[in-house]
């Protein structure tokens, strides 16, 4: 429960860079190492990306801030389209900042995990008074006052809820925010666990209800064959594994992840992420399974044809090895961390979707971190910094979600107040809306970026309104 889980949350973030050309320039910051501790004075390099090439300064022209998310800030600068089109018509500054301990920004370089002294000091909190020095920083540097150039932040998933915290913390610092894709309520209490499943099998279901049950079916095949040592060399074969199948939960926890992950990426055309993935990749899926009366080893067949492309989408790769085909680079350790701390978002399955029944067990998964990094999750934390429900005060950040996205589970779907705003896109899947602009956008992703655009020079209006005052 607890490694798939965390499977799951590797699986959304972008390890490949879109065709689109960007430039930027990469910069160090001496960010504080404890915010909130006047006794700890040691800082450490917190990388960012810039680019100032369309900025205008002193004519109080914004600075567009992407709160980096849990791994290496190029994966970010380089699938967030939206940002580097947008800025130019509207002379922005453009910053992409790395998240302390991913990437290159490791307070303590290979000790940074070693022991809860070196990692205790991640978290969002923290984070998030590093992005606001940084930009405190920059104003610095450029030799512009404070309060002259509005600051809209942008962020995707786990980069959106920060995005948004950071308007709700800090809305002296941050004049507005677009939170795309940002399940800051996909928390203990605040949405029922088996949510994010059942979005993930409406996704499969949409397409084709044959395709829902060869994979529900699918679950007990598996057992079967699992259980026998014939059954797991027809399982290591069929499924042309690189070593012997020892227990079946390994090819059953793959499974799952690719189903969640192209469900997140099911875009209407080819992306190059965790593999090279064809267009609306889950109707590639549901194309080799439109019959489940078939016999198991048919149907087991049927599901490899329908998955082999995900690890195997150049045709060059011999053999799946699991290992390989998850090691993503992603700052594993880190999210893994801040999932055992304060991200501590429960998954679970009624079993009347398309995915085994599971249960979620606080007790197991605060062992296993324990065991891991010698500290236990708060699972109420998230709620109790950052107002779980209860924020109808919010202002000025657009929460956007697309329907075909399993963390819309844990979205905002209806607005909050008059400037804290639901955008739904029901065409699109994990935050389609910043990427690159692409022909196959649907028309509602064209409209919502209009609205977005349009809200920022509202949100940049107010500023130099209440600035002049």
């Amino acid at each position: 429960m607890y490694s798939y889980l965390f499977f799951i949350l590797y699986l959304l973030k972008f390890v490949s860079a879109d065709t689109n050309e960007i430039v930027f320039q990469t910069k160090y910051f001496d960010a504080p190492l404890d915010h909130f501790n006047f006794r700890v004075t040691d800082t450490f390099k917190l990388r960012y990306l810039i680019n100032d090439t369309y900025w205008r300064p002193h004519d109080g022209a914004p600075i567009f801030f992407y709160a980096g998310n849990e791994g290496d800030i190029h994966m970010f600068a380089n699938n967030t389209g939206f940002v580097w089109e947008t800025a130019p018509e509207f002379q922005a500054l453009i910053v992409f900042a790395e998240h302390r301990y991913y990437g290159e920004s490791l307070p303590f370089g290979n000790l940074s995990f070693t022991d809860p002294k070196y990692s205790g000091y991640l978290s969002s909190q923290q984070a998030l008074a590093d992005f606001v020095s940084l930009i405190k920083y920059l104003k610095d540097s450029y030799k512009v006052p404070f309060n002259r150039n509005p600051v809209i932040a942008f962020g995707g998933s786990y980069g959106g809820m920060l995005a948004a915290w950071m308007r709700m913390k800090y809305p002296s610092v941050i004049q507005g925010a677009l939170a795309s894709s940002a399940p800051i309520w996909q928390f203990t209490g605040m949405v029922p666990c088996d949510a994010f499943n059942r979005v993930t099998s409406s996704a499969y279901k949409t397409e084709s209800v044959e395709c829902f049950d060869s994979i529900k079916k699918s679950w007990g095949y598996f057992d079967q064959l699992g259980s026998s040592d014939d059954g797991l060399k027809w399982l290591t074969d069929t499924f042309k594994l690189c070593s012997p199948l020892k227990d079946v939960k390994e090819l059953k926890n793959w499974l799952n992840g690719i189903y969640v992950n192209l469900a997140m990426t099911n875009y209407p055309y080819p992306t190059e992420f965790l593999t090279t993935l064809p267009a609306n990749p889950v109707k590639a899926v549901c194309k080799h399974l439109l019959n489940s009366n078939v016999k198991h080893e048919e149907l087991l067949n049927n599901i490899f044809s329908a998955t082999s492309f995900y690890f195997n989408g150049t045709g060059s790769e011999k053999c799946l090895d699991f290992d390989e085909s998850t090691d993503f680079d992603l700052g594993t350790q880190g999210w893994e961390f801040q999932s055992c701390t304060e991200m501590v978002m429960p998954m679970c399955d009624s079993g009347t979707d398309m995915f085994e029944k599971s249960d979620w067990n606080i007790k197991e998964v605060s062992d296993e971190c324990f065991k891991k990094f010698k500290v236990r999750p708060d699972p109420g934390l998230a709620e109790l910094e950052y107002g779980g429900k209860d924020i109808h005060w919010a202002t000025n950040i657009i929460f956007s979600n697309g329907l075909l996205d399993p963390w819309s589970s844990g979205g905002v779907l209806k607005n909050l107040s008059s400037s804290a705003v639901a955008v739904v896109i029901p065409e699109s899947a994990h935050h389609l809306d910043l990427r690159f602009t692409n022909e196959a956008d649907p028309e509602s992703v064209h409209s919502a970026r209009k609205f977005y655009k349009n809200t920022f020079v509202a949100w940049i209006k107010e500023h130099n309104e209440q600035r002049t005052h």
